[in-house]
Order: C-alpha cells, then structure tokens, then sequence
C-alpha cells in the first residue's frame, strides 16, 4: 500500500473514529441524565410511600394524592421510553464499534 493510501485509510480511521467517540459521549450523557431522572423519581416513590402512609391513617387529602400519583405515573412513563430510546442508541453504537474493529 503506498503511503498515500496509508493517509488516506488513517484519515477515514480517525473520521470514523471521531464520530464514534462523540456518539458515545452523547449516549453516556443520556444515561447520565436517565441515572439522574431515574433516582429523582426513585425518591419521589418513596415520597409517595409516606403520603400514602398519610392518606391511610388520615392525614392527607385524597384529591391531592390522586393527582400526585398519575404525575408521577406518567413521568416514570416518559423515563421508561427515554430509559428504552438510551439503550438502543447504546446497541447502535456498539454495533458500530464492532464493525470498526473488524474492519480494522
């Protein structure tokens, strides 16, 4: 191979390799938001454990539990599609991360 086919073949490496790095940084963020989320709406459960503990014995008005919970029904909703959405840009790059080391 003559040393311009070599550049060339390295170029198109480090390319390849550039966009692969800034998709996983992208998809490491995404998960890192997802961590975040996840563990807020973790202790919202928990917050929604002690109001319910409220409502049982009384303390607490049942109108407003209701409309806590479907909030956070649908917000644990919506995490579990982004959760689901994060995962499968996470396969697509490993994909592409094992096509670039067979290639190479």
């Amino acid at each position: 191979m003559s040393k311009k086919e070599d550049r060339w073949k390295n170029n198109q490496d480090v390319e390849a390799f550039g966009e692969l790095e800034a998709a996983v940084d992208s998809a490491v963020a995404q998960l890192n938001d997802l961590r975040s989320r996840l563990a807020e709406a973790e202790g919202e459960g928990l917050e929604m454990k002690e109001l319910l503990r409220k409502f049982t014995e009384g303390e607490e008005e049942p109108g407003r539990l209701l409309t806590r919970l479907k909030s956070l029904e649908s917000e644990n909703a919506e995490l579990i599609e982004r959760l689901q959405r994060g995962k499968e840009g996470v396969e697509r790059l490993l994909a592409r991360i094992r096509f670039l080391e067979e290639q190479g």
